[in-house]
């Protein structure tokens, strides 16, 4: 059994709301900080599943949404702001470090798709993290994107340019879907994710993005940080994964001091159905047994 707390914490003046599962314990328990990946929120299935497995196994649990997505404050909404997020993440452990419920010397930093390469960053030079757990980690774009042409290639700048010229002159965002089929205008234009979000029970996620800061994604490479993180980390891999391809992810436990890797015969977008997610987390839940 575990409670359920609302939370809210202030990051660079924006208001981020999250979640708070407490099991039952007699001393203040370690943490678990849940990132989301691209566009998520904290109320899809899989981070619900994910913290109502670690509060079952005795761990602390939170959850919530980046600025401008969910139920954060931030305007305009659904703006992709790499470093604004890892000050989101930066501003929920500081939350965490003054919440007397819990113990703010073991936390821990999961993170799925974009979480996943964000808990990476954000877990180095840190030493109250004690272990990591970064689920199909974005290490940076793909080589190659699967299943977008030249023609979609440029429609996409022609996206990223024409949102961030309105951006500039103070204008609403020019969305474009988070999610498209395959051959789409969208940010992950790939049938495996249009499959995901068809069963995705969720009040606050939304199918659209300002694609204005998409570029900076290009520069961000997670495992730049990797070989800073003190704590053990665990990644877990899709064999099958074209999002963040094999080889790039192999890099984060490769470079990390104390990395492991569990692969398994999946694709990206599999690591969300519930069959495939609760082996996950199962590994995940031993690994912080074993850790923690």
């Amino acid at each position: 059994m575990h409670t359920v707390a609302s939370l809210s914490f202030s990051s660079s003046g924006a208001l981020c709301r999250g979640t708070l599962l407490l099991p039952e314990s007699e001393a203040p328990p370690p943490v678990v900080l849940l990132c989301s990946g691209f566009g998520g929120t904290q109320d899809t299935p899989a981070i619900r599943a994910a913290a109502e497995a670690f509060a079952d196994a005795g761990f602390a649990a939170l959850s919530f949404d980046y600025r401008s997505f969910g139920v954060s404050d931030g305007e305009p909404r659904q703006v992709m702001d790499i470093d604004g997020q890892l000050s989101d993440i930066r501003a929920a452990m500081d939350y965490i470090t003054n919440d007397l419920r819990l113990d703010a010397s073991r936390i821990v930093l999961w993170g799925t798709s974009l979480g996943g390469g964000h808990v990476v960053t954000s877990a180095a030079d840190r030493d109250d993290v004690v272990a990591v757990i970064a689920q199909v980690p974005y290490n940076g774009f793909p080589r190659r994107v699967e299943g977008r042409t030249l023609r979609g290639t440029l429609s996409m700048l022609l996206a990223i340019v024409r949102d961030r010229l309105r951006g500039r002159f103070g204008r609403p965002p020019a969305y474009i879907p988070l999610v498209g089929p395959t051959g789409s205008l969208a940010v992950m234009a790939s049938d495996g994710a249009t499959t995901a979000i068809d069963a995705l029970d969720s009040p606050t996620w939304r199918n659209e993005v300002a694609p204005r800061d998409l570029l900076t994604m290009t520069k961000y490479h997670p495992g730049d940080y990797a070989n800073r993180i003190a704590a053990p980390l665990l990644v877990c891999a899709a064999v099958g994964d074209r999002e963040s391809p094999l080889d790039q992810v192999r890099e984060l436990a490769d470079r990390a001091p104390h990395g492991r890797q569990i692969d398994y015969d999946v694709a990206h977008y599999d690591v969300y159905r519930p069959e495939i997610r609760a082996r996950l987390l199962a590994d995940q839940v031993r690994f912080l047994e074993e850790v923690v």
